[in-house]
Protein backbone atom coordinates (compact mmCIF):
# COMPACT_ATOMS: atom_id res chain seq x y z
CA UNK A 1 0.00 0.00 0.00
CA UNK A 2 1.06 3.53 -0.78
CA UNK A 3 0.47 6.83 0.96
CA UNK A 4 0.45 9.75 -0.58
CA UNK A 5 -0.62 13.60 -0.10
CA UNK A 6 -4.11 13.77 -1.96
CA UNK A 7 -4.03 16.34 -5.08
CA UNK A 8 -6.73 17.76 -6.88
CA UNK A 9 -6.99 14.67 -9.48
CA UNK A 10 -7.91 12.78 -5.89
CA UNK A 11 -11.47 14.52 -5.62
CA UNK A 12 -13.83 12.44 -7.51
CA UNK A 13 -11.98 9.06 -5.78
CA UNK A 14 -12.26 10.96 -2.29
CA UNK A 15 -15.83 11.78 -2.79
CA UNK A 16 -16.53 7.77 -3.65
CA UNK A 17 -14.81 6.35 -0.91
CA UNK A 18 -16.77 9.08 2.00
CA UNK A 19 -19.95 7.80 0.37
CA UNK A 20 -19.38 3.89 0.72
CA UNK A 21 -17.99 4.40 3.77
CA UNK A 22 -20.67 6.69 5.69
CA UNK A 23 -23.26 4.48 4.19
CA UNK A 24 -21.91 1.56 5.75
CA UNK A 25 -20.96 3.10 8.76
CA UNK A 26 -24.22 4.87 9.60
CA UNK A 27 -27.84 4.70 9.88
CA UNK A 28 -28.56 8.03 8.03
CA UNK A 29 -30.80 8.97 5.55
CA UNK A 30 -29.12 9.20 1.85
CA UNK A 31 -29.80 12.83 1.38
CA UNK A 32 -28.09 13.58 4.63
CA UNK A 33 -24.75 11.58 3.57
CA UNK A 34 -24.66 12.82 0.33
CA UNK A 35 -25.35 16.57 2.06
CA UNK A 36 -22.20 16.39 3.76
CA UNK A 37 -19.99 14.87 0.76
CA UNK A 38 -21.05 17.94 -0.98
CA UNK A 39 -20.60 20.06 1.83
CA UNK A 40 -17.25 19.44 3.03
CA UNK A 41 -15.81 17.24 -0.54
CA UNK A 42 -17.29 19.43 -3.28
CA UNK A 43 -15.07 20.93 -5.90
CA UNK A 44 -14.64 23.98 -4.13
CA UNK A 45 -14.47 22.63 -0.67
CA UNK A 46 -11.86 20.07 -1.31
CA UNK A 47 -9.96 22.97 -3.17
CA UNK A 48 -10.02 25.02 0.28
CA UNK A 49 -8.18 21.75 2.36
CA UNK A 50 -5.54 21.38 -0.70
CA UNK A 51 -5.08 25.48 -0.23
CA UNK A 52 -4.62 24.95 3.78
CA UNK A 53 -1.33 24.71 5.19
CA UNK A 54 -3.00 23.51 8.15
CA UNK A 55 -4.65 20.76 6.66
CA UNK A 56 -2.87 17.03 5.65
CA UNK A 57 -5.07 15.22 3.23
CA UNK A 58 -3.10 11.91 3.07
CA UNK A 59 -5.04 9.04 -0.14
CA UNK A 60 -3.33 5.36 0.17
CA UNK A 61 -3.56 3.36 -3.04
CA UNK A 62 -3.72 -0.41 -3.34
CA UNK A 63 -2.64 -1.44 -7.27
CA UNK A 64 -2.55 2.29 -8.18
CA UNK A 65 -6.50 2.64 -6.72
CA UNK A 66 -7.20 5.16 -3.97
CA UNK A 67 -8.80 2.96 -1.45
CA UNK A 68 -9.01 4.72 1.78
CA UNK A 69 -7.66 8.63 2.74
CA UNK A 70 -7.57 10.49 6.27
CA UNK A 71 -8.03 14.21 6.77
CA UNK A 72 -6.07 16.18 9.60
CA UNK A 73 -5.33 19.85 10.84
CA UNK A 74 -2.88 21.28 13.00
CA UNK A 75 -4.09 23.40 15.86
CA UNK A 76 -1.09 24.55 17.63
CA UNK A 77 1.26 21.79 18.38
CA UNK A 78 -1.29 19.22 18.17
CA UNK A 79 -2.77 16.91 15.18
CA UNK A 80 -6.63 16.68 15.33
CA UNK A 81 -7.43 13.17 12.79
CA UNK A 82 -10.82 14.18 12.05
CA UNK A 83 -11.70 11.55 9.24
CA UNK A 84 -10.33 8.06 8.21
CA UNK A 85 -12.06 6.71 5.60
CA UNK A 86 -11.69 3.20 3.90
CA UNK A 87 -13.30 1.96 1.04
CA UNK A 88 -16.31 -0.77 2.27
CA UNK A 89 -14.79 -2.84 -0.13
CA UNK A 90 -11.54 -2.71 1.52
CA UNK A 91 -12.12 -3.49 5.31
CA UNK A 92 -10.61 -5.60 7.16
CA UNK A 93 -7.24 -5.67 5.15
CA UNK A 94 -5.49 -3.99 7.76
CA UNK A 95 -5.23 -0.54 5.57
CA UNK A 96 -6.87 1.73 8.32
CA UNK A 97 -4.02 0.79 10.54
CA UNK A 98 -1.59 1.47 7.93
CA UNK A 99 -3.20 4.78 7.13
CA UNK A 100 -3.06 5.75 10.90
CA UNK A 101 0.42 5.54 11.53
CA UNK A 102 0.87 6.74 8.89
CA UNK A 103 -0.80 9.64 9.04
CA UNK A 104 0.44 10.50 12.74
CA UNK A 105 3.86 9.85 11.83
CA UNK A 106 3.38 13.19 8.91
CA UNK A 107 1.69 15.18 11.98
CA UNK A 108 4.39 14.90 13.83
CA UNK A 109 7.31 15.81 11.76
CA UNK A 110 5.09 18.60 10.60
CA UNK A 111 5.16 20.17 14.53
CA UNK A 112 2.42 18.18 16.49
CA UNK A 113 3.48 16.68 19.92
CA UNK A 114 0.30 14.91 21.12
CA UNK A 115 -2.10 13.76 18.83
CA UNK A 116 -6.23 13.60 18.85
CA UNK A 117 -8.84 11.74 17.69
CA UNK A 118 -12.30 12.93 16.92
CA UNK A 119 -15.48 10.06 16.31
CA UNK A 120 -19.23 10.19 16.95
CA UNK A 121 -20.16 8.62 19.86
CA UNK A 122 -22.90 6.35 17.65
CA UNK A 123 -20.07 5.05 15.52
CA UNK A 124 -19.09 2.19 17.80
CA UNK A 125 -16.29 0.81 15.20
CA UNK A 126 -15.20 4.06 15.73
CA UNK A 127 -14.77 4.34 19.18
CA UNK A 128 -13.02 1.00 19.32
CA UNK A 129 -10.52 1.70 16.94
CA UNK A 130 -9.32 4.84 19.18
CA UNK A 131 -9.23 2.31 21.80
CA UNK A 132 -7.32 0.17 20.19
CA UNK A 133 -4.50 2.55 19.14
CA UNK A 134 -4.08 3.31 22.65
CA UNK A 135 -5.76 6.71 23.12
CA UNK A 136 -8.14 8.03 25.99
CA UNK A 137 -11.50 9.47 25.42
CA UNK A 138 -11.11 12.58 27.65
CA UNK A 139 -14.65 14.61 26.89
CA UNK A 140 -17.57 15.06 24.53
CA UNK A 141 -18.31 17.91 22.33
CA UNK A 142 -20.87 17.92 19.27
CA UNK A 143 -20.96 18.18 15.91
CA UNK A 144 -23.81 19.64 13.56
CA UNK A 145 -24.26 17.00 10.65
CA UNK A 146 -27.76 18.77 8.51
CA UNK A 147 -28.87 21.31 11.14
CA UNK A 148 -28.63 18.49 13.66
CA UNK A 149 -26.57 18.37 16.72
CA UNK A 150 -24.41 14.69 17.49
CA UNK A 151 -22.45 14.02 20.35
CA UNK A 152 -19.19 13.02 19.38
CA UNK A 153 -16.01 11.93 21.34
CA UNK A 154 -12.87 13.30 21.92
CA UNK A 155 -9.47 10.91 22.41
CA UNK A 156 -5.96 11.98 22.62
CA UNK A 157 -2.92 9.91 24.22
CA UNK A 158 -2.80 9.06 27.96
CA UNK A 159 0.03 10.98 28.70
CA UNK A 160 -0.80 14.12 26.79
CA UNK A 161 -3.99 15.18 28.99
CA UNK A 162 -2.90 18.67 29.99
CA UNK A 163 -5.16 20.79 32.20
CA UNK A 164 -4.11 24.49 32.69
CA UNK A 165 -5.07 26.31 35.85
CA UNK A 166 -6.09 29.67 35.59
CA UNK A 167 -7.30 32.69 38.11
CA UNK A 168 -10.40 34.86 36.64
CA UNK A 169 -12.18 36.98 39.53
CA UNK A 170 -10.87 35.23 42.49
CA UNK A 171 -12.50 31.75 41.01
CA UNK A 172 -9.60 29.57 39.91
CA UNK A 173 -10.93 27.51 36.38
CA UNK A 174 -9.20 25.00 34.30
CA UNK A 175 -8.41 25.17 30.85
CA UNK A 176 -8.16 21.88 28.87
CA UNK A 177 -5.55 21.75 26.23
CA UNK A 178 -6.04 18.97 24.58
CA UNK A 179 -9.84 20.20 23.73
CA UNK A 180 -10.11 22.69 21.09
CA UNK A 181 -10.95 23.36 18.00
CA UNK A 182 -9.75 25.63 15.25
CA UNK A 183 -11.28 29.51 15.22
CA UNK A 184 -10.57 31.72 11.99
CA UNK A 185 -7.62 33.33 13.94
CA UNK A 186 -6.83 30.97 16.41
CA UNK A 187 -8.10 27.70 18.57
CA UNK A 188 -10.72 27.75 21.43
CA UNK A 189 -10.35 25.81 24.73
CA UNK A 190 -12.48 24.50 27.16
CA UNK A 191 -12.66 25.47 30.42
CA UNK A 192 -13.33 23.43 33.78
CA UNK A 193 -14.60 24.35 36.85
CA UNK A 194 -12.80 21.25 38.50
CA UNK A 195 -9.93 19.13 37.47
CA UNK A 196 -12.04 15.95 37.56
CA UNK A 197 -13.79 18.10 34.20
CA UNK A 198 -16.98 17.54 35.56
CA UNK A 199 -18.85 20.76 35.35
CA UNK A 200 -17.57 23.24 31.72
CA UNK A 201 -17.50 26.63 32.92
CA UNK A 202 -17.14 27.97 28.99
CA UNK A 203 -14.22 28.68 26.81
CA UNK A 204 -10.61 30.28 26.15
CA UNK A 205 -9.59 31.83 23.13
CA UNK A 206 -5.96 31.16 22.21
CA UNK A 207 -6.01 34.22 19.80
CA UNK A 208 -6.36 37.12 22.55
CA UNK A 209 -5.80 35.11 25.73
CA UNK A 210 -9.52 35.80 26.86
CA UNK A 211 -12.46 34.13 28.71
CA UNK A 212 -15.49 36.56 26.74
CA UNK A 213 -16.65 33.81 23.96
CA UNK A 214 -19.72 33.37 23.64
CA UNK A 215 -22.16 30.07 21.77
CA UNK A 216 -24.90 29.81 20.36
CA UNK A 217 -27.44 27.08 20.34
CA UNK A 218 -25.86 24.96 17.29
CA UNK A 219 -22.40 25.69 18.74
CA UNK A 220 -21.01 28.49 16.90
CA UNK A 221 -18.26 30.07 19.11
CA UNK A 222 -17.15 33.95 18.76
CA UNK A 223 -14.70 35.61 20.92
CA UNK A 224 -16.40 38.81 22.31
CA UNK A 225 -13.33 40.46 22.53
CA UNK A 226 -11.13 39.52 19.04
CA UNK A 227 -13.91 38.66 16.70
CA UNK A 228 -12.39 35.51 16.68
CA UNK A 229 -15.31 32.71 15.78
CA UNK A 230 -15.84 29.06 15.09
CA UNK A 231 -18.56 27.40 12.65
CA UNK A 232 -18.46 23.71 13.30
CA UNK A 233 -18.50 21.71 9.96
CA UNK A 234 -16.42 18.83 10.57
CA UNK A 235 -18.44 14.78 10.02
CA UNK A 236 -16.46 11.98 12.25
CA UNK A 237 -14.94 9.36 10.20
CA UNK A 238 -15.91 5.74 9.67
CA UNK A 239 -13.06 4.21 10.80
CA UNK A 240 -11.47 0.77 9.97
Amino acid sequence: MEVREATADDGPAVRSIALRSMEASYSLSPSTIEGAIRQWYGVDSFTEKLEDDDVLLLVAEKDGEPVAFSESVLVDDRGDIHWLHVAAMHRGEGIGQQLYEETRERLEDAGADRIRGLVLAMNSGGNRFWENRGLTKVGEGTVEIDGTAFVENIYVDADAVELQPVVVDDRELYIDRTDSDRGSDGAFYTVYTDEERDSQYGYYCGACDSLATSMDSMGRLVCDECGNQLKPTRWDAAYM
